[in-house]
């Protein structure tokens, strides 16, 4: 064999490797609003991707993404070398963790919950993971289903470093802020921190406008003002929930979701949780969680939760 041949080759077999190196059989559980496009982006990346959700339209709109159709979360898991799961509340995830995904991972297989869920429940199925020889890490995530269609979501891990290191390169195929929050926990401990600012900072926004409204100043004035100045945050200038000056805000499309107030309760409610066991007095928080109450339980729960807005106006 000539010099050149074995050059080229060698070249060749290089970037099969790495091709198959970069392919992953990954088991996604959870096709919702978040979980459906985040899987789409894994399958667009050339992984392996086999999905199960119990919304029969959620699979069929998965496989048209790319991914491959399992009947049942076991089958989905067997095989995997990395099983991502995206469920609604801490007693799905323990559910699915135990019954589904523990006794049926081959040794090896890793483990990512980017569910939001309460800090307990995720530490207690990363200690079974743990006493199961696995690696396993939470990734909750932020960035609305824009961030999940569009590969840009943040992701706030719990877990060690060796366990955030091999979750990383799946995690960036899916996003672009990837943090290290700290033990297992942590991230899910971010994620409530998070969100109960960006609630309150939502209610902070909207009532500013609505007090705006009523003292005759225009709504794009006071947005020029506030984008510029000490109350600039990021309900303002990223989602402002009134019409107008963020053309891509969800109040200019009626409210219709990038993340819904069922959604901003339930974390609020977490961080509330969260708050009584550790024993910190989160009182913006607190009234928070009880005015976005008032307004999922008046059947808005569907709609984006900038929509609180209308209720502070009185409508």
């Amino acid at each position: 064999m000539s010099g050149r041949c074995r050059t080229t080759c060698s070249s060749t077999e290089a970037a099969a490797n790495q091709t198959e190196e970069a392919m992953a059989k990954i088991a996604f559980i959870g096709l919702g609003n978040m979980g459906g496009p985040m899987a789409a982006n894994l399958a667009k990346a050339q992984h392996h991707v086999v999905a199960f959700d119990l919304s029969d339209a959620a699979v069929k709109t998965a496989v048209e993404k790319g991914a491959h159709k399992a009947s049942s979360a076991a089958e989905a898991v067997k095989g995997a070398e990395i099983v991502v799961t995206m469920l609604p509340a801490g007693k799905h995830v323990r559910e699915v963790y135990e019954k589904d995904v523990l006794p049926n991972v081959a040794k090896g297989t890793l483990l990512i919950d980017c569910s939001t869920i309460d800090v307990e429940s995720a530490r207690h199925v990363a200690v079974l993971a743990e006493k199961a020889g696995l690696d396993m890490v939470d990734a909750p995530v932020s960035g609305g289903v824009g961030g999940a269609t569009a590969g840009t979501l943040t992701f706030m891990v719990g877990g060690s470093e060796a366990s955030f290191a091999k979750a990383r390169p799946i995690l960036e195929k899916m996003g672009k802020n990837i943090v290290l929050a700290g033990a297992s926990g942590g991230g899910q401990a971010a994620k409530i921190c998070n969100n109960m600012i960006l609630g309150i900072s939502m209610i902070a926004v909207s009532e500013a406008f609505m007090l705006a409204k009523r003292l005759g100043l225009d709504a794009q004035k006071l947005f020029d003002v506030a984008s510029t100045a000490s109350g600039q945050c990021w309900s303002l200038t990223n989602y402002c929930p009134v019409p107008g000056p963020v053309p891509a805000s969800p109040a200019n499309r009626d409210y219709q979701p990038g993340f819904t107030a069922a959604m901003m309760l339930k974390d609020l409610m977490l961080a509330q949780q969260a708050a009584s066991a550790a024993g910190a007095s989160t009182p913006l928080g607190a009234e928070a969680a009880q005015l976005f109450s008032l307004f999922v339980n008046s059947g808005n729960g569907a709609k984006d939760f900038s929509g609180i807005i209308k209720m502070l106006d009185g409508k």
